[in-house]
C-alpha cells in the first residue's frame, strides 16, 4: 500500500526526461549519461586530471549509467561487478569487501577524501565509482593495503534541470531519489540530492528505512576559482541480518557447506537486531588557477557519525544435541560516536625540462579521528551479575528460531566489554612527478611521509596506550605508449596499516610495541582503445602482505613474522561497442594465500572470500530510441568462508537481465530482473557461520522523469 501511494503520487507531478548539455564558456557540463560505460580521465589516482590509459594502475570505474541501467543500489551491487574484489557481510550493518585478497572496512573515500565509518553507503548522490587496485598510500596515506574505493559525488553545476525516480521490487524494498540543480546567480548554482529507502527481502523479519539530503553549492566567480560546499545528513535504521549458520562442524578435508533449506529463516531477534546510523558531514573544496600552468586545489571536511547496533547471531554450525539438531546464538551490543575533521592541500605546477614534461604535485594532508567505542556482552542468564555463565545457548532448528530473552551488561572480569576513546592524527607529506618523455614514455614517482600517533584510553580497565610512526610511501610506475591508443606499463608500490587495524580497535600493550604491517604490489598491465568508445584493461601482479603478527614457537611473544601473499591476473572491457550496443565485462583469476604463518592460521591456508576466479558482463542493446535489452551474468569460483578453510561457499552464477523504454518525452521506465533463473547461493560471508544467503528472482520496476 505504501509503495502504490508512493507511484500515484509521483504519477501526477508534471516531472520531466531526461539531461541535457548546456556550454558555458569553454566547459562543457553533461548533466547525465555522462560516460556511458567507460570513463577515460580520473585525478582520483594521481591527483591530477589523468587519461587512465597513462595511469600505471589497475583503475576500475563504474560510471552513473552503469549503476542506473543495472539498478544498483549499494557499494555492494557496484563491487559485485568488478573483478578482484568479494564482498564479506559486514555483520550486516557496513560496507565490508575484499581487495586483492585483504579485508578492509575502512578503505572507502569520497572525493579523495577518507569516509572509514562502519556503515552502508548510498548510491543516491553518486556520479561514479572508482576502484584503485593495489596499495595507494602515496595519495591516500594510511591502509589501502588491497585498494581503495572512492566514491565522486555529484556537485553543483551550471544550468538549470531536475530529476527524480521511483523504484520498487517484488519484495517490498522501495525507494524516491531526486536530482535538482538550478542557477542562484550568474557565477553561483545549487544543487540538491536526497533519498527515501525501505529496505525490505525475502528474509524473515529483515527491514528497515534511510533517508539522506546532499546540499552543494558552487560558487565560480571567473575562470580560474571554484569553490563548491556541501553537506550531508543520513539516517538509517535496519533489522541486522547475520545470516545462516554451516550445516556441521567441517575440516580441512571434508569442509562444511551452508546450511541447505533455510535460506529464509532468521537466526536471530527482529526486536534485538537492530542498527542505527546517523551521519552529519559538511565538505568543502576550492581550486584556484594561478596561470595555465600552475594551480592549488584545498578540500576539507568535517564529519559526526553516530552508530550503534545489537544482534544476536548463529555462532556455531549445525550439531546434534539429545538427537536434535541445534545452532548456538551468540549475542552483543555496540556503538561507535566518531568525529572526523579532514584537509588537503595540492599544489599542481606543468613544468617543461628540455623535452620533458612533468605534471608536478606537492602537497599535505592532516586527518584527526576522534572515536568512543564501547561494547558489551549478551547474556542467556536472566541478567544475574554475578556470574559470567551464559554467554551461549543453543536453540533447536526449526522454521522460526526461537531464542530466549538477551541481557546485555558487564560480566566478572569484563568479559565482552569494552569501553574506549581513541584519537588518531595523521600528517603527510608527498611529492609526485608526472614525467612525460615525448609521445612514448611518461614515468609516474612519488614519495610520501606520514607521521601518525594513535592513543587510546581503554576505560574499563583503567589504562592508556600510545603509538607514534614515521614511515616512507613510495610509488614509480612506467608507462610506454607506441601507439595514442595502446599503453604497457610497470609499477611498485608500498602502503602501511598500523597493527590498531584500519578501525583503531585493537592497540594494547601489545600492539603498541610493533611496527605496522607493510604491502608492497609489483604490477604490469596494458590499456587499449580499439575502438573510439572502447577500452580494455589487463593487468598481472604480486601483492605482498608482511609485518603480520605471529606468535614465536619458543618465547611464545607476538612477533611480526608472519606473512601473506596475493596473486593474480585481471581483465576488464568497457564502452560502447556500436551505437546501439553497451558493454561492460570483466574477469579475474586470483590466489591469495598464508605464506608464513601468523597469529590467525598457519602457512598454506587460503584467505577467506577470494574465489580463483570471478567473472561479470553486462550488456544493453537499445533496438532505437524507445526500446532497449539489458542482459547480464556473474559468476564467482569457491571461496573459503574464513580463514579456519572448514566451511566452503559453493561456485554460482546469476543472471540478469532488463528491459528499457521511453514512455513518452518526459518518463522512462526500466524493468531489472535479478537473478532470472532463480538461483540459491550465498552472496556474502562474515564468518563460519554467518552466510548470508542470495536474493531469488527479484523484479525491481524504476520510473524515471526529469526536465
Amino acid at each position: 500500500m505504501q509503495f502504490a501511494f508512493l507511484v500515484s503520487t509521483m504519477m501526477i507531478v508534471p516531472l520531466p526526461a531526461l539531461a541535457a548539455t548546456t556550454i558555458v564558456a569553454d566547459e562543457i557540463v553533461v548533466t547525465a549519461a555522462r560516460d556511458g560505460y567507460v570513463a577515460r580521465r580520473s585525478a582520483t589516482a594521481t591527483k591530477t586530471d589523468t587519461d587512465l590509459i597513462l595511469v600505471p594502475q589497475s583503475v576500475n570505474v563504474v560510471t552513473a549509467k552503469q549503476i542506473r541501467d543495472q539498478a544498483m543500489h549499494s557499494i555492494g551491487d557496484v563491487l559485485r561487478t568488478v573483478p578482484g574484489v568479494a564482498l564479506n557481510a559486514g555483520e550486516g550493518h557496513r560496507d565490508h569487501i575484499v581487495l586483492r585478497g585483504n579485508s578492509t572496512t575502512a578503505d572507502f573515500f569520497a572525493d579523495g577524501l577518507r569516509d572509514d565509518v562502519q556503515y552502508y553507503r548510498g548510491l543516491y548522490n553518486i556520479e561514479r565509482v572508482e576502484i584503485l587496485k593495489g596499495p595507494n598510500a602515496m595519495i591516500f596515506g594510511r591502509g589501502g593495503g588491497g585498494g581503495v574505493v572512492n566514491r565522486v559525488t555529484k556537485r553543483a553545476e551550471t544550468g538549470s534541470f531536475a530529476r527524480f525516480a521511483l523504484s520498487g521490487d517484488n519484495e517490498g524494498a522501495a525507494d524516491v531519489t531526486a536530482d535538482i540543480n538550478t542557477p542562484l546567480t550568474t557565477s553561483v548554482a545549487a544543487r540538491l540530492n536526497a533519498v527515501a529507502e525501505r529496505f525490505d527481502s525475502f528474509r524473515d523479519a529483515y527491514g528497515g528505512h534511510r533517508i539522506a539530503v546532499n546540499p552543494t553549492v558552487v560558487w565560480r566567480p571567473n575562470d580560474a576559482t571554484r569553490l563548491d560546499l556541501g553537506v550531508e545528513y543520513s539516517r538509517d535504521t535496519r533489522v541486522i541480518d547475520r545470516g545462516i549458520p554451516s550445516a556441521g562442524p567441517g575440516t580441512l578435508a571434508v569442509p562444511a557447506r551452508p546450511l541447505a533449506g533455510y535460506d529464509s529463516v532468521y537466526f536471530g531477534q527482529a526486536d534485538t537486531n537492530r542498527a542505527r546510523f546517523t551521519g552529519k558531514v559538511a565538505t568543502a573544496a576550492f581550486e584556484y588557477h594561478f596561470s595555465p600552468a600552475l594551480r592549488v586545489v584545498a578540500k576539507g571536511l568535517a564529519g559526526d557519525y553516530d552508530k550503534f547496533y545489537r544482534n544476536a547471531q548463529p555462532a556455531t554450525p549445525v550439531t546434534i544435541t539429545g538427537g536434535v539438531p541445534t545452532v548456538g546464538i551468540e549475542a552483543y551490543e555496540s556503538s561507535t560516536r566518531r568525529r572526523s575533521q579532514l584537509g588537503q592541500v595540492d599544489l599542481i605546477a606543468d613544468v617543461t625540462t628540455g623535452p620533458v614534461k612533468h605534471t608536478l604535485v606537492a602537497g599535505i594532508d592532516y586527518a584527526h579521528q576522534r572515536s568512543h567505542s564501547d561494547r558489551f556482552q549478551g547474556f542467556f542468564d536472566s541478567g544475574v551479575a554475578t556470574t559470567s555463565s551464559g554467554r551461549r545457548t543453543f536453540v533447536p532448528l526449526a522454521d522460526t528460531i526461537v531464542i530466549p530473552p538477551i541481557t546485555f551488561r558487564d560480566a566478572p572480569g569484563h568479559l565482552g566489554h569494552t569501553d574506549a576513546i581513541a584519537r588518531g592524527t595523521a600528517v603527510g607529506v608527498y611529492l609526485q612527478d608526472q614525467a612525460n618523455i615525448g609521445d612514448l614514455v611518461t614515468i609516474v614517482a612519488g614519495l610520501r611521509r606520514d607521521h601518525f600517533r594513535l592513543s587510546v584510553d581503554d576505560l574499563v580497565h583503567q589504562a592508556a596506550f600510545v603509538r607514534s610512526d614515521n614511515l616512507w610511501s613510495p610509488r614509480l610506475g612506467l608507462v610506454l605508449t607506441p601507439g595514442k591508443n595502446l599503453s604497457f606499463y610497470g609499477s611498485l608500490s608500498r602502503s602501511f596499516l598500523p597493527q590498531s587495524g584500519d578501525q583503531f580497535g585493537s592497540l594494547d600493550v601489545t600492539t603498541s610495541a610493533l611496527e605496522p604491517e607493510r604491502f608492497t604490489n609489483r604490477e604490469v598491465g596494458a590499456k587499449w582503445r580499439p575502438l573510439p568508445g572502447l577500452d580494455l584493461t589487463a593487468a598481472l601482479y604480486r601483492l605482498d602482505r608482511t609485518n603480520t603478527r605471529a606468535t614465536d614457537p619458543v618465547t611464545l611473544l607476538t612477533v611480526l613474522s608472519g606473512s601473506q601473499r596475493s596473486k593474480g591476473a585481471e581483465f576488464t572491457v568497457a564502452g560502447q561497442v556500436t551505437k546501439a550496443l553497451s558493454l561492460t565485462a570483466g574477469a579475474a583469476w586470483q590466489s591469495a594465500k598464508i605464506t608464513s604463518t601468523t597469529t590467525a592460521a598457519p602457512a598454506g591456508r587460503r584467505v577467506a572470500l577470494v574465489p580463483h576466479f570471478q567473472a561479470s558482463a553486462w550488456a544493453r542493446y537499445d533496438f532505437d530510441q524507445r526500446i532497449g535489452l539489458g542482459l547480464g551474468a556473474i559468476h564467482q569460483s569457491s571461496s573459503f568462508a574464513s580463514i579456519s578453510n572448514t566451511v566452503l561457499i559453493p561456485a554460482w552464477t546469476r543472471i540478469d537481465g532488463a528491459v528499457f523504454a521511453k514512455l513518452s518525452d518526459k518518463f522512462d521506465l526500466q524493468l531489472n530482473l535479478e537473478n532470472a533463473l532463480g538461483k540459491r547461493y550465498i552472496a556474502a560471508a562474515g564468518s563460519d557461520n554467518n552466510l548470508t544467503p542470495a536474493n531469488g528472482r527479484t523484479l525491481r520496476a524504476t520510473l524515471h522523469t526529469g526536465f
